[in-house]
């Protein structure tokens, strides 16, 4: 496994690179989330890159910046076992963000409801670095987790509004037994709170029993979720959505598809998790994802 801290050295490698190359962009901290999007661009492509860039536009003055995890020869052990070929992992912010930097990338629209509601600059951070990524790995495959749904759909709508020749691939959330989201930032719970943050997908759950039931009423399937998030004292609930999976405007009810999503605090933490209804759907489940996959 070759691992690149400098852009050149990276470029230079990519030009020795034949056949597909696919592409799974990180903030290092590995799971098993991360790890099966790997294995996922690993049956499609020739060649496997994974970026580590814990990426400072993304954050605002008041995030976790600093604290966020980090464990970069953990990392790349874990890459290197699933026979990962190539690691991008330059410096936090000189590589990318050198000085007098001033070009931004910046979808409109999707950005601007949901996390956008409470992060206004977070996916100007997030489109920008993709975007440069994407310029420095050129990948043919790119693959997103769900879990950050509205992250998946602002990459999407970029790669069709700039015209990048990728094709994007989305993988399924990844859960512990009791159906929380793996994220990296998992970690900062404590004992306690890890045991309340199940209630995230309990939430979810409730939608989706309540769909199964006939609810298309979205004021009615959100507040079945409210109600048990309201039940778990240490939940402090920022938004529960539901909302068109391709626009991400709130919905009055479902007569199609829906994208259930919720960003609730739990000590220090803010979680997010969401589901598809009807449940076991894929938010590029649909005729408007800009590539096929290539075979």
């Amino acid at each position: 496994m070759h691992v690149f801290e400098s852009l050149p050295e990276f470029r230079a490698w990519r030009k020795t690179v034949e056949g597909t190359v696919g592409f799974v962009p990180t903030m290092g901290s590995l799971h098993e989330g991360h790890l099966s999007l790997v294995r996922l661009v690993r049956a499609r492509c020739n060649t496997v890159v994974v970026s580590i860039f814990v990426n400072p536009s993304q954050f605002a003055p008041t995030e976790d910046l600093a604290a966020y995890p980090r464990d970069l020869a953990r990392d790349l052990d874990l890459l290197a076992a699933e026979g990962v070929d190539g690691v991008l992992a330059p410096g936090e912010d000189v590589a990318f963000y050198p000085d007098g930097f001033s070009t931004w990338v910046e979808v409109d629209g999707l950005t601007s409801r949901l996390e956008g509601a409470s992060r206004p600059t977070h996916f100007r951070g997030v489109a920008t670095i993709v975007a440069k990524l994407f310029h420095v790995v050129q990948p043919d495959v790119a693959v997103f987790g769900q879990k950050d749904a509205q992250q998946a759909l602002v990459i999407r709508r970029m790669v069709r509004d700039l015209d990048f020749d990728i094709d994007l691939v989305l993988g399924p959330t990844i859960r512990e037994p009791d159906g929380l989201a793996m994220s990296s930032r998992n970690a900062y719970l404590d004992p306690h709170e890890r045991a309340a943050a199940a209630v995230l997908r309990r939430a979810l759950d409730r939608a989706e029993a309540l769909y199964e039931q006939g609810e298309r009423n979205a004021s009615n399937l959100k507040a079945g979720m409210m109600e048990v998030l309201d039940a778990e004292p240490l939940a402090e609930t920022n938004y529960v959505s539901i909302a068109d999976t391709d626009t991400l405007e709130e919905l009055g009810a479902i007569k199609d598809r829906a994208l259930v999503s919720l960003a609730v605090r739990i000590g220090l933490p803010r979680l997010i998790d969401n589901c598809i209804l009807p449940p076991g759907g894929s938010l590029y489940d649909d005729e408007r994802r800009p590539h096929v996959a290539r075979s």
